[in-house]
């Protein structure tokens, strides 16, 4: 009897302890913190991966890769008749496109988003100084009708394949953001709420508010009172950031964070390493996708300005003995930017082989011929010497780097490395051209998604356009700029296939990039966290943040 009662007294103090082990807060861990919070400047992962807690695009693909409404109530198409061929002012064939806000949809202040929001999102996003990313969305869309307060119509100047996807287009409260632009545009982008009031609840309408900011550090999400859709989970989310991969793992197992994510974590041989030592304590996902590592090259230097040496460049280095023995084959070396997943790619390109002899002779040719203590020189006694700069602290990055500096001073090259943290590098080295030689970090992308911003001429950053675009390499190429073009005009799938085919064939030859290899993600999860579903594509976990619980 005694023992009996031992056991019902202990059952009893074990079920309420249970009740408040549940988790109420969840802690990320990730690498970088944004260099700003606005969503329409500057282009970094990390401020995607938060804001993706706090707003919802218009549109954006599924895990399943399927294009679909999340601010919105129908995806228009043209065959519902929410999209219409029309003849734009100057004569020649457009489309107009008609979208209706969710009518339940509010800012966090209590706000209704409106059609105001969108035209003047646009209006901002059209100007030259604004400095957004993404300009050519606001180029060809000419104008737009606010129908009513829910209802607007997009009008584009050309019939685009992807004409109803505008998961780029990110809506700004036009009732606390309007007076700021116009008050100075060249200035928007520091004077903006999302760099000097980051916690204002009218800035954001997803499940979460940022409530806490600690630059560099980590950044607090409590839930939206004035969230429309599923009531989230977790009471508070907070993201801390730790550029060092290594103590980011650390963190992990000493209970400092409870999740690694997959979107901006710890790289795949750090991964593969922690799965070995400590997978039965973690659920371990690796989602391989659309993120393409890569350096770009600074075209407005004189010496990589010769293809030669850029061919040179990528002879002299062994991808695929990187891609076996960092990362055991998980992440296939990239020969252009289109990933084999997508429906697009072709192996009809050059393909650039580790090949020591060819890349000698390449450097020959182009002039650099002398060789002196172990460096290539030119006739004039110039070294050829180069600067490669990543984000510091991560810990693959910085040993690909070590690596591919070793292996092209076998070729003669000497390359020096400086890295910069992410905030830094993201934010002005990068985003400014002031990299001298090679940049190296990651694209993600949509399905078949057109790589205009990064490719096509009109779009490289300069101190005219407040730095907007992303061609960060300064490439110039008519045939590309109308291949570009070309493809996103052409309905027809098989023609436009054909078009993507040579779109590769120029990229791989040309060689404004170097390409290095698809990355995959690993999701390091505590066995009680479910719910986070990852894509493989742009399209953060955290734009599906309320449907994640505790077990």
């Amino acid at each position: 009897m005694k023992l009996l009662k031992f056991l019902v007294l202990a059952i009893a103090i074990a079920l309420p302890a249970l009740g408040a082990a549940a988790k109420d807060t969840l802690s990320i861990g990730i690498t970088q913190f944004p260099s700003t919070f606005h969503p329409n400047i500057d282009s970094m992962l990390a401020k995607s991966y938060i804001l993706g807690m706090t707003r919802r695009p218009l549109t954006m693909h599924s895990a399943a890769w399927n294009l679909g409404c999340m601010l919105c109530e129908t995806l228009p198409t043209l065959e519902n008749g929410q999209a219409k061929l029309e003849t734009t002012p100057d004569g020649k064939r457009g489309i107009g496109v008609t979208y209706r806000l969710r009518q339940d949809a509010k800012w966090g202040d209590g706000m209704p988003l409106s059609s105001r929001d969108v035209v003047f999102t646009w209006r901002a996003g059209r100007h030259a100084l604004s400095g957004f990313s993404g300009l050519e969305f606001y180029r060809r869309v000419y104008k737009i009708d606010a129908i009513d307060e829910k209802t607007f119509t997009l009008h584009y100047d050309k019939v685009f394949f992807d004409y109803n996807s505008i998961s780029g287009f990110d809506i700004l409260p036009a009732h606390l953001e309007e007076k700021v632009f116009d008050a100075n545009p060249a200035e928007y982008k520091n004077r903006t709420l999302y760099v000097t009031d980051v916690t204002n609840k009218g800035l954001y309408f997803g499940p979460y508010l940022i409530t806490e900011v600690s630059p560099g550090a980590h950044v607090v999400l409590r839930p939206n009172p004035s969230w429309w859709g599923k009531k989230p989970y977790f009471k508070q989310i907070v993201v801390r950031v730790i550029g060092n991969t290594a103590a980011l793992e650390s963190n992990l197992l000493s209970g400092s964070i409870d999740m690694i994510s997959g979107d901006l974590g710890i790289t795949i041989d750090q991964a593969l390493a922690f799965d070995k030592r400590h997978g039965s304590k973690f659920n371990i996902t690796y989602k391989p996708g659309l993120i393409y590592e890569h350096i770009d090259l600074n075209l407005d230097n004189p010496v990589l300005k010769d293809r030669r040496v850029r061919q040179a460049l990528i002879h002299a280095i062994d991808r695929e003995a990187i891609s076996k023995q960092l990362f055991e084959g998980r992440q296939p070396v990239a020969h252009t930017n289109i990933n084999p997943l997508d429906w697009i790619y072709t192996t009809d390109i050059p393909i650039y082989g580790f090949d020591p002899k060819k890349a000698a002779r390449l450097l020959d040719a182009a002039g650099w011929s002398v060789k002196r203590r172990g460096f290539r020189h030119n006739k004039a006694g110039d070294k050829l010497s180069f600067e490669i700069m990543t984000t510091a602290g991560n810990r693959t990055r910085e040993l690909v780097e070590q690596v591919l500096q070793s292996q092209w001073k076998q070729a003669g090259i000497d390359v020096r490395i400086r890295n910069q943290p992410a905030r830094v590098f993201f934010g002005q080295t990068v985003t400014h051209r002031k990299f001298s030689s090679f940049a190296m970090f990651a694209w993600i992308s949509a399905p078949e998604s057109v790589p205009r911003s990064t490719l096509h001429s009109k779009h490289i950053p300069a101190k005219s356009n407040n730095w907007g675009g992303q061609n960060y390499t300064g490439f110039k190429n008519a045939e590309m700029d109308s291949l570009i073009e070309r493809i996103e005009v052409e309905l027809d799938r098989d023609k436009r296939q054909q078009l993507w085919h040579r779109f590769q064939r120029i990229y791989a030859g040309e060689l404004p990039v170097i390409p290095l290899y698809f990355r995959a993600n690993a999701y390091i999860l505590p066995k009680w966290l479910s719910g986070v579903t990852p894509t493989g594509h742009l399209g953060t976990t955290t734009l599906w943040v309320e449907d994640w619980k505790s077990r």
